[in-house]
């Protein structure tokens, strides 16, 4: 059985290690899982990078990735609106007026 340390893409740290299950919720949130069950939820995150060879994940994490797959959900289950789109790129001006 593959057991996974997961390293943040951001500034390469560890947040997790023995972890078996990455999965996301309904709500978008990345759980990660050890042999027991027990782990940890990241609200907006990305899984990066698998490397079964040397057993890393990388995630990446950002406010906007968790908005970023509702939205491609709702295109994938042709349920988006004009609102959804314009409420996504709302936020893409905001970080855009930050740089």
């Amino acid at each position: 059985m593959c057991e996974f340390k997961i390293i943040k893409k951001n500034d390469g740290s560890q947040i997790g290690e023995d972890i078996t299950i990455l999965s996301y919720t309904e709500n978008c949130e990345l759980v990660l899982r050890d042999i027991l069950g027990t782990g940890e939820i990241l609200d907006s995150a990305l899984i990066f990078d698998v490397n079964t060879l040397n057993q890393t994940t990388t995630v990446v994490e950002h406010p906007l990735i968790k908005d970023f797959l509702k939205l491609i959900i709702k295109i994938n289950d042709n349920i988006i609106s004009k609102m959804d789109i314009e409420n996504f790129q709302t936020k893409l001006s905001e970080i855009k007026q930050s740089l």
